[in-house]
């Protein structure tokens, strides 16, 4: 299990961009496609939300369908509404993780030749202008991509982990797969560190709420640093 079900969540993410990458290749390179008339920012939150969907589809609906093994809300740790409890924990986690990701990042710094701190993440997202293109990179980025991500790591890979090894191997392994597939080392590391406190959350409230919370307070933070007012970081560090 150790191996295999970080492996399913792998394979159904990579699986998922090449079926929606190869639909749109295919739709691009027809003589009656509609997709250049599509502004680009629309079409990558399209395509964002469509490889989330059906990333979760095949990783929690293909055992479902296949081998009757149904994953339930309860499971998933969405059994309940969110509670005071779950939107007060959220903002703890924020610092535990900032710290957490500042100790690693420095650590990293100071070990790792090389190691290029100011790497940005490539979001997908490019040349926003229009009001209703923030709106789109902001759904995107901010709502749907923790809510599926919380999903599929603290919910579903976590969640079964967690039955069959000990709970720090299960936070372990899901948080080094969540930071491998962000790509960029400083990158990897913050989303390890985030992963971690993500983890401590559901165990502590039984639920991924105050994950999802956490997920989109970051991730909104981060919006706000790299649409809204790129050059505060810059200002800040002189």
């Amino acid at each position: 299990m150790i191996v295999v079900l970080p492996g399913w969540i792998f394979g159904g993410f990579l699986a998922a961009q090449l079926l929606v990458g190869g639909l749109l290749w295919l739709l691009s390179n027809s003589p009656l496609s509609p997709l250049g008339a599509i502004n680009e920012n629309l079409l990558t939150s399209a395509a964002a939300a469509l490889i989330y969907l059906v990333t979760l589809g095949l990783v929690i609906g293909l055992p479902w369908i296949i081998k009757k093994r149904r994953t339930t809300l309860s499971d998933l740790g969405l059994h309940r509404l969110p509670t005071w409890m779950d939107i007060w924990t959220a903002p703890a986690g924020l610092v535990v993780y900032f710290l957490i990701s500042t100790a690693l990042i420095y650590l990293a710094t100071v070990l790792l030749s090389g190691f290029d701190v100011t790497e940005v993440q490539n979001t997908g997202f490019e040349s926003l202008s229009q009001r209703y293109e923030y709106a789109l990179a902001f759904l995107t980025l901010v709502v749907i991509a923790p809510v599926a991500e919380e999903v599929l790591f603290r919910g579903y890979l976590f969640g079964k982990l967690k039955k069959f090894v000990p709970i720090w191997i299960a936070i372990l392994v899901t948080s080094l797969l969540f930071g491998f597939i962000h790509g960029a080392w400083n990158v990897a590391i913050d989303t390890f560190a985030l992963s971690i406190v993500l983890c401590l959350l559901r165990l502590s409230t039984g639920s991924l709420w105050a994950p999802i919370l956490l997920h989109m307070t970051k991730n909104g933070i981060a919006f706000y640093f790299l649409f809204i007012n790129p050059t505060l970081l810059n200002t800040l560090g002189g």
